[in-house]
């Protein structure tokens, strides 16, 4: 119960954080918003074509505006020594990870919960009734982008160049995600239920999160603290 309230802790306070600059989540939402639109002037909205590769579309968004957000998680405490505060408190690095985890959660799916709706706008999607797996799908990719590139930018926070190191470092771990994920929105938009083949992406899914999010909080004190 106390590990869970210092987590807590550490993602309000992130939270609070970012709601009071806005800076990366405001990055984050401007660039994913004006990629769909110049992807809509790219390919005809009213193509058939565009249910084929609309989950991956959807999904590079996401990851690139995601590093946008992932990147602010540690440096941000860079400044006055506060990261050397964090871990010399009584926080865990633990807690204080799955804290982090949690609030870059909350602003990754807060972008992705706009960039859904204009996403449909733009080509023509009808969510029908797969707008709750559709939701769920989300979670569990926004997940596994939380939980890496948290860890990898706890590991880069140190290095000069962390802005341009972070994505070179998460997205071949994401590949499994990423390609979990992209199968599976691309079903849901095509109308298809989380059956068959699909339920299998899922599983695969939900795996990649247990076993990194069991990892990641295992190796965080080495990462952190060496």
């Amino acid at each position: 119960m106390r590990f869970l309230r210092q987590s807590w802790s550490v993602a309000a306070k992130d939270l609070r954080s970012e709601i009071r600059t806005k800076e990366a989540l405001n990055a984050s939402l401007s660039f994913s918003l004006v990629i769909l639109l110049l992807f809509s002037f790219a390919f005809d909205p009213a193509a058939e074509q565009i249910r084929d590769f609309s989950g991956g579309l959807l999904w590079m968004v996401f990851a690139f505006a995601a590093a946008l957000i992932l990147n602010r998680s540690f440096a941000r405490e860079l400044e006055n020594d506060c990261l050397d505060m964090l871990l010399a408190s009584p926080v865990p690095p633990a807690a204080l990870f799955l804290g982090k985890v949690s609030a870059n959660f909350v602003l990754l799916m807060a972008v992705e919960l706009i960039a859904l709706p204009v996403f449909g706008i733009f080509y023509n999607v009808n969510w029908g009734m797969q707008a709750a797996s559709l939701v769920l799908v989300t979670a569990l990719g926004t997940w596994a982008l939380a939980v890496i590139g948290t860890m990898f930018s706890a590991l880069t926070v140190n290095l000069r160049l962390r802005e341009l190191m972070l994505p070179v470092l998460v997205y071949p771990m994401m590949i499994p995600a990423l390609m979990a994920s992209i199968q599976l929105t691309t079903d849901l938009i095509a109308g298809q239920p989380l059956a068959g083949d699909s339920f299998l992406w899922l599983r695969v899914l939900v795996a990649f999160n247990v076993i990194f999010t069991a990892l990641s909080v295992v190796f965080v004190d080495t990462v952190l603290l060496g």
